[in-house]
């Protein structure tokens, strides 16, 4: 079959990325893109183990420049980015670098709606399970996503995490410092749900799960569900009493930083992050990018960033984060291999959806069995892979 011009050219361009190892021509979860690259060009790490929670490094040779973006906490800590209810008055800069009253986005407020203006030099990172902290009550982000600089008061989707209380001496909000554990999270990023983000505040973990379909290299069937152990430290009874004493307004603040909570959180944070630490210092060349997080004999999660200086930004919310669903589940003697991990990142081969806003952000979802997969892809200043997770979910 004779070729035409046009057609040859077409070929070589294939060839030629086939034979230098170029990201694909089609994209959508191609293999990473920007400097981070990403699950195919990233190293696992020897597990770090505690108890029963099993951290595995995500290690790569090189990261992105993040310091062009800003995370939510230092926004809000700095006073450049503000989250209120809906239909309150807040300040916004004029052209001239004055502030002015600014009407509320609508006429009231609503529990799975606020409004943010980034009033800063930076665009502002959002991940979803960021805790905000005052207005009619404390919220999480609903879904990753990047804020640029001087837009529109933005109408944020969100998850109310204080159930018992809708007043306040103010409808700003301020920063938690918090992400809220796993079992949370994944109902509010992955299913989307209020009553669920409800019901997994209240009960600690939502784990254990069937698999439907699982990935290859996977047996199909129940996975990781471990032997009986010890009962949970963070236990129904526990927490319900930290609601009884330190939270009657169920606010997951106020639950999870409780005395009869924190205290154990904190002996299980400081012990892992001296193991993790130990374990990932002398990197030459290489530094860590994300972990990926197992529960017994579970591989259940996984956050990776696109620099080492991200991710230090995030760990240490995440690590108390991955401690509190650690101690809601029960104590095993499983744990999860190298090859587990490896397994795990695999990207997902099935339904995929996006969203985007143009010039900004991709964020793209594929699912796989109990398996969810999400990518948050900036397209300014470059095209670059800001964050990925992974989960398997629990319902």
């Amino acid at each position: 079959m004779k070729l035409s011009s046009s057609t040859k050219q077409v070929v070589a361009v294939f060839a030629a990325a086939a034979i230098l190892g170029a990201p694909s021509l089609f994209g959508n979860f191609s293999g990473g893109s920007g400097a981070s690259g990403g699950p195919e060009t990233w190293r696992i790490g020897e597990p770090v183990r505690y108890e029963n929670m099993t951290i595995f490094p995500l290690i790569a040779k090189s990261g992105a420049d993040t310091s062009v973006f800003e995370t939510l906490d230092e926004g809000l800590a700095s006073g450049e980015v503000l989250v209120t209810e809906h239909g309150s008055e807040y300040l916004r800069r004029s052209r001239d670098g004055s502030t002015v009253p600014s009407p509320g986005y609508n006429s009231g407020a609503a529990v799975n709606q606020l409004v943010l203006i980034n009033r800063g030099k930076k665009p502002v990172l959002l991940l979803a399970g960021e805790v905000v902290a005052g207005g009619n009550q404390d919220r999480i982000v609903g879904k990753d996503r990047i804020v640029p600089v001087g837009g529109e008061p933005l109408p944020l989707d969100v998850f109310c995490v204080e159930h018992g209380r809708w007043t306040g001496e103010s409808t700003k909000f301020g920063a938690a410092k918090m992400m809220v554990h796993p079992s949370v999270r994944e109902k509010a990023a992955v299913e989307a749900d209020q009553v669920q983000v409800w019901n997994a505040v209240n009960r600690g973990s939502t784990e254990t799960v069937t698999v439907e379909a699982a990935p290859a290299g996977v047996a199909g069937g129940t996975v990781g569900r471990a032997a009986a152990g010890a009962p949970p430290v963070l236990s129904a009874n526990r927490i319900d009493s930290a609601i009884a004493t330190s939270a009657p307004t169920n606010s997951y603040r106020k639950i999870y930083q409780s005395p009869q909570i924190a205290k154990p959180v904190e002996e299980f944070v400081n012990e892992m992050n001296r193991r993790f630490a130990r374990s990932t210092e002398g990197l030459k060349g290489e530094g860590v990018i994300g972990v990926i997080v197992a529960y017994g004999g579970e591989v259940a999660w996984s956050d990776a960033f696109a620099s080492p200086a991200l991710f230090r930004d995030y760990w240490s919310k995440l690590l108390r984060s991955y401690a509190v669903e650690a101690l809601a589940r029960p104590a095993t003697k499983e744990q999860a291999s190298l090859d587990d991990a490896h397994t795990f990142l695999e990207r997902a081969k099935g339904h995929e959806r996006e969203e985007s806003e143009p010039g900004v952000y991709v964020w793209r979802e594929r699912t796989q069995g109990q398996y969810s997969e999400i990518e948050l892809e900036s397209l300014a200043p470059e095209t670059l892979t800001l964050h990925w997770m992974k989960v398997l979910r629990t319902n």
